[in-house]
């Protein structure tokens, strides 16, 4: 088994586990270098990364308050940290994310994501997704699936016909 020295002991890194792969250089988007596009009433979608190799695809979401997002379930796990306002599900009202929080979403988690109406302003979460987000009507009948290069088509196209520029997504794998 491979090690590596800690760098605190002012030593070369090295060698690195069987399997690593430097990357060239890490990639930034600032805060306002891609867009929030909309993709219904009271949501919007500022796509930030596109995995089509793993599936992943994470984005910004910003949601007007008393915005419900449609029933759904994941097929991977979710990470999301909330970054604005308020929001929860109303399958647990009880728990309630607000700036700071961290939710992990195991993957096969139904609920129904809903901004908390009684505040000024949006609701703005970070959402890093792996796999299909699948959803439901009231039957729990399928009505949709939105996976990473569905949502990476869908993205460019709104950008496209809004004259908004993506270019500077980041996209792993061919599109």
């Amino acid at each position: 088994m491979n090690q590596t020295t800690p760098a605190s002991s002012g030593a070369r890194l090295g060698p690195f586990p069987v399997g690593f792969a430097a990357a060239a250089d890490a990639l930034h988007i600032g805060i306002d270098d891609l867009p929030f596009v909309p993709l219904g009433e009271g949501l919007e979608l500022q796509l930030l990364h596109v995995d089509l190799n793993s599936g992943l695809w994470i984005n910004r979401t910003r949601l007007k308050p008393g915005t419900k997002v449609s029933t759904h379930f994941h097929a991977g796990m979710v990470l999301a940290v909330t970054l604005e306002g308020r929001w929860f599900y109303l399958e647990s009202p009880e728990q309630v994310n607000v700036p700071g929080s961290y939710l992990f979403e195991p993957a096969g988690s139904v609920h129904t994501l809903q901004a908390a109406a009684d505040q000024d302003g949006p609701t703005v979460a970070w959402f890093a997704i792996w796999g299909p987000n699948i959803n439901l009507d009231a039957a729990r009948e399928v009505t949709g699936i939105l996976d990473a290069y569905t949502v990476l088509t869908l993205y460019r196209n709104i950008c496209a016909q809004l004259n908004l520029d993506c270019s500077k997504l980041i996209v792993i794998g061919n599109a």
